[in-house]
């Protein structure tokens, strides 16, 4: 039977070799930084995606309540007004309106039911047109005295 016999100088040059990265792996873990906050990106910001095909473009969606709150609601010679008034001037390129019906819960915890429309927009995605959106959702809320106008904002690829 062979033994073997390793010499104590060889011995503690082994146990450096294993212990100093164990050594440096605990302490180096407390350095890490920690990791930053998440915040929601606002729509404005430039967007970062590929497309297979087409351009990078927002598409953006308002939603418009059709009741008024004093009684009534936006008749269809109103909206039309609005349209061809206050949004075809800030979107030359075009636009597309769906009629739709929703449901929300207002201010004071009453649920609503009404008809909207919802309003399709695609446009660059820059600070000009995020913030001609907003004027189109102030001017309508001041106009119909509404509490609010939905915004849904998406990158979308867009080819003609």
């Amino acid at each position: 039977m062979m033994s073997c016999v390793i010499p104590k100088q060889t011995e503690a040059m082994m146990l450096n070799k294993l212990a100093m990265p164990l050594a440096l792996d605990f302490f180096l873990a407390g350095c890490q930084t920690p990791a930053a906050p998440r915040e929601q990106i606002p729509p404005n910001t430039a967007p970062v995606a590929v497309c297979g095909s087409g351009d990078i473009m927002m598409q953006t969606t308002l939603w418009f309540g059709m009741n008024k709150p004093k009684g009534g609601v936006v008749s269809s010679s109103e909206w039309q007004q609005f349209v061809d008034s206050d949004v075809t001037p800030r979107f030359k390129d075009g636009l597309s309106v769906y009629d739709g019906k929703g449901q929300w819960l207002g201010e004071g915890g009453k649920l609503a039911r009404e008809n909207s429309k919802a309003l399709m927009l695609i446009h660059q995605p820059d600070r000009a047109s995020s913030d001609s959106i907003n004027v189109l959702r102030d001017i309508y809320k001041k106009r119909f005295e509404q509490e609010s106008v939905m915004r849904v904002d998406s990158l979308v690829c867009v080819a003609f």
